[in-house]
């Protein structure tokens, strides 16, 4: 009959464990033979017929919660969806550069605060500052953990307690939650709407910039307002703010230093525009369409840059050693003129259609199956939305289509698709490694079928 003196004990199982503890050291290898040992005893209370487990198949029970629970949770994916920068999926992938800048950064010690020629600590801050000044033509620059933060340190350290003017057309929402109101009112800025949603004069802002600490820009990069509408232009804002004595900061957010005009897709303003409409700050992402690790960027006039470095929430957001050396890796791309040709976001859209036909139709021919069809791929990340770029995919035809998209996710590494008319989907043009996609893809199907 069975009884629960007939289960091994701790030190037994350990002598027997030896190969766990190896792989997942000591203390974590007792927690979780005791916690199966827990499990075994608590069924046979609940059951005392319960046959209780052997000494093999408890290392083996202690040996799957060992895995699940030093299993990584951020895992690399293949993005066959078409979106270049899915948010969901982190993204720009980084140029070879880049990845072997930070990769350098990360396994070495490096002059992060340290200055080599006088033999003495340094400034994390001059780091990146002088290709961004090299390539912009600006007087300063410092560049934080992303754009978010980077708007909040400089209302923060510029409009404390002071009132901000930005137009209401512009108090938008970006992903999870992230509202501009309530990043103004976090940096203890005190906020000046003027216009209505759809109507903003520049009447509206000599209105209200008599003892206006900043006059703020945002970007609407997710969103479009059209039909009865009128605002006034980056320049004639600027111009009316600076008569006023006023600074102007742009939250251009999508980080654009290309005109993307050139691959076919609506113009997104750039950050030399803004500067060149007399921004005296503008703030802007590393992982949009600059396509570099997440990071924020402040570029613009020094005076008003030196105030910002110095404020204390400025140790609070700062980048650390391998973000500064990838987001240098990623600027010097566009400084040497290499950006179209190193940076994966910008080679991904400005393939033409002929090209990524050719890739999708050695998909159907190694595979054997499924039809390439015309369709369309989508920039995402919050930037030009409603636009689109013309491809071709791989549309499979398989019983469920919802089915075949979760066993995609379920393979090794993962694969995010999507449907259409009950067919799945498949872009080359977000696809960085074919033939990994193809033996994935190859694996999934027979398992399926």
């Amino acid at each position: 009959m069975n009884s629960l003196r007939d289960l091994p004990s701790v030190e037994q199982l350990l002598q027997h464990a030896a190969h766990l503890i190896e792989t997942y050291g000591r203390p974590l290898t007792l927690d979780a033979l005791r916690e199966t040992l827990d499990d075994a005893r608590a069924r046979f209370k609940s059951d005392p017929q319960t046959v209780l487990p052997s000494l093999d198949l408890i290392l083996a029970e202690a040996e799957s919660r060992l895995a699940a629970w030093t299993k990584p949770t951020l895992l690399p994916v293949i993005n066959a969806s078409g979106v270049i920068l899915h948010t969901n999926l982190g993204r720009a992938p980084l140029s070879r550069a880049t990845i072997q800048a930070m990769s350098e950064a990360a396994a070495n010690y490096t002059n992060l605060e340290y200055d080599l020629p006088k033999g003495k600590r340094g400034s994390r801050l001059i780091h990146a500052e002088a290709v961004l000044q090299k390539l912009l033509g600006v007087e300063a620059a410092l560049v934080v953990n992303n754009n978010a933060a980077a708007v909040l340190l400089v209302l923060s350290a510029l409009a404390h307690r002071k009132r901000v003017v930005i137009a209401r057309s512009q108090l938008v929402e970006i992903g999870g939650g992230f509202r501009v109101p309530d990043v103004m009112k976090q940096s203890g800025a005190k906020l000046v709407e003027v216009g209505t949603t759809n109507k903003v004069r520049l009447s509206d802002y000599e209105n209200e910039l008599a003892d206006a600490a900043l006059v703020m820009r945002a970007h609407r990069s997710n969103f479009k307002i059209i039909g009865f509408t009128e605002e006034p232009d980056l320049k004639s804002i600027a111009e009316t703010a600076h008569k006023a004595g006023v600074p102007l900061v742009d939250d251009l957010g999508s980080g654009a230093l290309i005109d993307t005009a050139r691959y076919g897709l609506a113009h997104e303003p750039t950050v030399q525009e803004s500067l060149a409409a007399g921004a005296d700050i503008v703030c802007f992402s590393g992982d949009k369409l600059l396509g570099g690790p997440q990071a924020g960027m402040i570029v613009g006039k020094k005076d008003l840059l030196d105030k910002v470095k110095k404020h204390p929430l400025a140790r609070a957001v700062r980048a650390d050693k391998t973000t500064l050396a990838g987001i240098t890796a990623t600027l010097l791309h566009y400084l040497k003129d290499e950006a179209e040709r190193e940076i994966p976001v910008l080679r991904m859209m400005s393939l033409k259609p002929e090209q990524v036909r050719v890739r999708a139709e050695a998909w159907r021919e190694a595979l054997g199956e499924g039809d390439v069809i015309e369709s369309k791929s989508t920039v995402g990340g919050g930037s030009l939305p409603e636009e689109s770029l013309p491809t071709f995919v791989l549309a499979l035809q398989v019983k469920s289509a919802d089915k075949f998209l979760k066993r995609l996710r379920e393979a090794n590494p993962p694969v995010i698709a999507r449907t259409e008319n009950d067919r799945v989907l498949l872009d080359p043009r977000t696809v960085l490694d074919d033939d990994l996609f193809l033996k994935v893809l190859r694996e999934t199907l027979n398992a399926y079928c």
